[in-house]
């Protein structure tokens, strides 16, 4: 990766070939196979709420019930800190990944929100011989967050295709959003469109949702999609970047588009706090809607491209003035594609050193 590059994994040439995309509505199961510590202290809440009500009426006394009633509102109180407020303290040392391959684009890495997948974009081959160059995704797992990731393996077909096929975004659910570049005559938008598609388990992956095009109310436009970051917080919402991804015309901002009741996406909004007269790419908000990270070769910036961050009291609020991340996650190379994991205690990102079409996923803790 070129360090000036807004391509995550930019390359000089795209192949042109059609493959079958399906526009239809957007709906998305809200369900979650991970452990979540702000949904458990709801759920504790309930259950005291509960009992509280039991025991007031059965001791009939009014300063036990008021008692029991103000431990509840403090336990909604505190579930609803746990799940939004951003995490604190400075970023560690990068480590870089132990499935990197020396030679290839690695980047564009997210982890699922139970942290036992990490999924990713990558050139490297797909088998032995093989002489593609196009992008495509991976996903690497691990038996818990505190073993090492496994072999990494591709996604295949319907996700995968002969074009480019970059920024895998895993949501609740089981849910997968990405960009392709992938040419739909009547369907795609531009250079490179958001889709989403859903793992059905024994089954696979489904066929791939192409979102709406803007002149059809949708998100997508005529420039390249990159980072889309899907949050309910506040929303739900659908942020991402918009722009020309390289050369002289390279170009770059921020933008969200609000989930409808039918499960489309509305048209793209601009984050004018979150942007720059330079390039903004790639955004990624924490579940709680109060925190975002992102990449930007905005003035203040150490190398090519750097990661900056922002946040905001509530998930309704406007962004705070974004501020560089600084070393050591940022460096003189280009670090691109950043994201937070759920709990907002890792930091991916990617880094390309300099090496015209190499780049690397790196991982820090705060």
């Amino acid at each position: 990766m070129q360090a000036l590059a807004t391509d995550p994994l930019s390359r000089g040439r795209r192949l042109r070939a059609m493959t079958k995309t399906v526009p239809v509505r957007v709906v998305e199961v809200q369900s979650d196979g991970g452990f979540d510590w702000g949904d458990a202290a709801i759920g504790a809440a309930a259950v005291v709420a509960v009992g509280a009500i039991g025991i007031g009426a059965f001791l009939a006394r009014r300063h036990v019930l008021t008692c029991l009633l103000g431990i509840v509102l403090l336990l909604v109180v505190a579930a609803g800190s746990a799940q939004a407020a951003p995490a604190s303290g400075a970023w560690g040392t990068p480590t870089a990944v132990g499935f990197n391959v020396p030679g290839f684009q690695d980047g564009c890495p997210i982890e699922s929100p139970d942290g036992r997948s990490l999924y990713f974009a990558s050139t490297r081959p797909r088998f032995a011989g093989d002489l593609r160059t196009d992008i495509d995704i991976w996903v690497a797992h691990r038996d818990s967050k505190d073993d090492p990731w496994g072999t990494p393996e591709n996604l295949g077909e319907p996700v995968n295709s002969i074009f480019d096929d970059f920024c895998p975004t895993p949501t609740r659910g089981g849910s997968l959003f990405f960009v392709s570049r992938r040419v739909n005559p009547g369907v795609t938008c531009g250079m490179g469109d958001i889709y989403l598609t859903r793992l059905n388990p024994g089954q696979g992956w489904e066929e791939p949702q192409h979102l709406d095009c803007k002149d059809d109310g949708g998100p997508n436009t005529e420039l390249d999609e990159q980072g889309p970051s899907y949050v309910k917080a506040g929303g739900p919402v659908l942020y991402y970047s918009s722009g020309v991804p390289s050369g002289p015309q390279a170009s770059g901002d921020i933008y969200r588009s609000w989930r409808h009741g039918d499960g489309s996406f509305g048209p793209p909004e601009l984050v004018a706090e979150l942007n720059s007269p330079l390039i903004d790419i790639q955004p990624n908000v924490r579940r709680g809607g109060r925190e975002v990270v992102f990449a930007s070769n905005r003035m203040g910036t150490l190398g090519g491209q750097d990661i900056w961050t922002a946040t905001r009291k509530g998930p309704n609020d406007t962004w705070s003035t974004p501020e560089n991340v600084g070393g050591p996650v940022n460096t003189t190379a280009g670090e691109t594609r950043p994201s937070l994991s759920w709990d907002g205690g890792t930091l991916y990102f990617g880094r390309a050193p300099g090496a015209v079409s190499t780049a690397d996923i790196y991982y820090s803790t705060r």
